[in-house]
């Protein structure tokens, strides 16, 4: 296993949206805050950050026309069918298979890998078995609906609570660890059912 993790680290209202429907977020302005919930020490881990589209895009119009920007000794990928012909510095548009992307990304020296969504990257990435944290800040706010955490498909993936935190303001950090299949529990293997008869 590869030393350099890719970490989804996100916030997510209380009934598992990461975004209304319309991509707003605006749920996320809490009244009273503690501190920054963990982000400055989150990201001296991390030196690439993974954009979906959609995200890209909506960090974009946050930041009133601008390509969002983490600094210069950041680099970001984001995934898109129709990669534009021209970048934006310290962006590069990618439109290949997840799994071939991760080996090569985590094959370089590096720090963590954020993966900053949306619902659909995450899926993509985690149906591949790319994921290997997940760090979300659960809000205490009921949204009714929106975008998920991961966009939904027929999926069973165990996860590992690493640490538990709560905040005074009512958010809760979770920090899951993705179990891979080889360290799942072995379930025991179903009883025969009794014929009935015997010898």
């Amino acid at each position: 296993m590869s030393a350099r993790k890719i970490i989804v680290y996100i916030a997510t209202s209380a009934d598992g949206y990461i975004a209304r429907a319309d991509g707003n977020v605006d749920w996320l302005n809490r009244p009273r805050t503690a501190g920054d919930y963990g982000m400055g020490a989150f990201f001296k881990t991390i030196d690439t950050i993974l954009w979906g589209r959609k995200t890209y895009g909506t960090g974009k119009e946050m930041n009133e026309g601008s390509v969002p920007s983490y600094g210069p000794s950041i680099r970001n990928y984001v995934f898109t069918r129709r990669p534009p012909k021209r970048h934006p510095p310290g962006f590069e548009f990618v439109n290949e298979p997840i799994a071939e992307f991760a080996k090569k990304l985590r094959g370089r020296p590096g720090k963590n890998i954020w993966m900053m969504g949306g619902s659909k990257i995450i899926a993509s990435f985690l149906d591949a078995g790319e994921i290997d944290e997940f760090i979300i800040h659960v809000i205490p706010v009921v949204i009714g609906e929106g975008i998920p955490l991961i966009a939904p498909r027929h999926r069973e993936v165990n996860l590992k609570l690493l640490s538990a935190r709560d905040f005074p303001d009512g958010v809760v950090r979770l920090h899951y660890r993705v179990e891979r299949a080889s360290e799942e529990p072995q379930r025991a293997p179903a009883k025969k059912k009794s014929s009935g008869r015997t010898r």
